[in-house]
């Protein structure tokens, strides 16, 4: 990771990676809502994956009492990325299997796809729902006050 030194003191890491990590899972939000482009929930999705593992790393060298609401905030977010993600994945999957198959034999996997879909829709609902919560809850600051305070 740029900007991280062998040296660095464990605090003084923590606050760098995680600043990394934060900023990545925010940058990664454009359009994430957007159905007709499902590489930017998986980019929001491994980004809080990596987030979250980096909390759970440097604990140690967090306060506590501010590490448990924000990690619990990180992982509301990461299960509603994955409610969306898992129906695109599929989505994708019976997109190719149907293109593949005679035109005879779609009508079964377009019912399929009707329904991942509607899957799909409520996912997103869910994924805007967290979204707005972070906001709400201001977590791209207090993930920032954390890495200050890992680093201080």
């Amino acid at each position: 990771m740029e900007g991280l030194e062998a040296g660095d003191a464990f605090g003084v890491a923590a606050g760098k990676v995680l600043a990394v990590r934060a900023r990545e899972l925010f940058d990664a939000q454009e359009g994430v809502l957007d159905t007709t482009d499902v590489e930017r929930v998986h980019a929001m999705r491994v980004a809080s994956r990596r987030l979250r593992a980096a909390l759970e790393i440097f604990a140690p060298a967090l306060p506590r009492d501010e590490l448990k609401p924000v990690l619990r905030d990180v992982r509301r977010l990461a299960d509603a990325l994955g409610a969306r993600r898992d129906p695109d994945v599929q989505i994708e999957h019976f997109e190719r299997l149907r293109a593949a198959l005679p035109e005879a034999d779609r009508a079964g996997v377009d019912e399929i796809l009707e329904r991942l879909r509607g899957e799909q829709a409520a996912g997103n609902e869910v994924l805007a729902a967290a979204l707005e919560e972070a906001r709400e809850n201001r977590l791209e600051e207090r993930l920032a006050a954390l890495a200050e305070r890992a680093a201080a």
